[in-house]
Formats: C-alpha cells, sequence, structure tokens
C-alpha cells in the first residue's frame, strides 16, 4: 500500500445515502486518495460531489473516481478481481443487515476476497471514520498476507 490509497466504495440501496453524507463530509480525503465505486453507488457520489462544490474552485474532475459496473451486474465481481490484483488497499462497504439482497452470494465471496487478501473493510460510518483517521492513512504499509502455497500443491484425488 503506497501512501495514495485506492478504497473501494459500495453501499446498498438503503445505505447509499450514508455513503453519499460520509464521502461529502471526507471531501479532503477524497482529493488525496484514488476511490473504485460500483456503479449506481459511483453514479450517486459524482451527483453530490458535483453538486457540494458546483459553486466553489473544487470541480468533480479534481477527484479520483474509477466506476465499475453495478454490484449485482458484475461490478462486485470485478472489485473483486482488482482486491485479488492488489489494485485495492481497503473497502467502504456500508451493507444493510436489514435487507436480504438478490446478489448476497456476490458480497459474501466480495468480503471472502477481501478477507482472503487483508485488506481493511469498513461496513458502516464509524468503521470508515477509525479507518480513514488512522496514521496508516497516510503511511505506507505492506499487509501480511497469509501463505496458501499448501493450498495450490495439494493433491486432488480425480
Amino acid at each position: 500500500m503506497n501512501s495514495k490509497k485506492t478504497i473501494a466504495l459500495v453501499a446498498h440501496d438503503n445505505r447509499k445515502s450514508d455513503i453519499i453524507e460520509w464521502i461529502v463530509e471526507n471531501y479532503q480525503l477524497a482529493l488525496k486518495n484514488k476511490f473504485v465505486c460500483t456503479g449506481t453507488t459511483g453514479k450517486l457520489v459524482e451527483s453530490a460531489l458535483t453538486e457540494k462544490f458546483k459553486n466553489e474552485k473544487i470541480e468533480y474532475s479534481n477527484f479520483n473516481f474509477t466506476m465499475l459496473k453495478s454490484g449485482p451486474l458484475g461490478g462486485d465481481q470485478q472489485l473483486g478481481a482488482m482486491i485479488s490484483e492488489g489494485l485495492i488497499d481497503f473497502m467502504i462497504f456500508l451493507w444493510d443487515p436489514m435487507e436480504v439482497q438478490a446478489h448476497d452470494v456476490d458480497v459474501k465471496a466480495l468480503f471472502r476476497i477481501a478477507t482472503l487478501y487483508n485488506i481493511p473493510i469498513a461496513i458502516n460510518r464509524s468503521s470508515a471514520d477509525f479507518i480513514v483517521s488512522s496514521h496508516l492513512m497516510s503511511e505506507k504499509y505492506e499487509p501480511i498476507l497469509k501463505d496458501y502455497s499448501f493450498y495450490l500443491k495439494r493433491d486432488v484425488n480425480l
């Protein structure tokens, strides 16, 4: 992890307003780092930041956001692939614990891959605030990865 982080932003529908409020409150963080968003979340964040700063010298083009597909349409898998390639430093995924999602298996797979590659995951605004307020946000950091080479070398009985 470099000192400039690449942060994934994802939010279920009932939590999208929370992620928008959070990113607008943390716009200074957004100016200093890169973000990768799943589709609908990304569009809403872009709209909110554009609206917030329309009368100021900050333009949306000052922010570094990459948009993926909507989560249920493949964005969760795109994000998982980016995590496995070491392109994401941590993830803020505001999930809705009260609503079953049509793509729950994709979300579980995304959490699994993030855990496998030992990247921090914030699942609510408080944990997001704690992560971004850490001194590690502005420092280089190397997460310790578990050695799974034994798994690749295992015998498979056919």
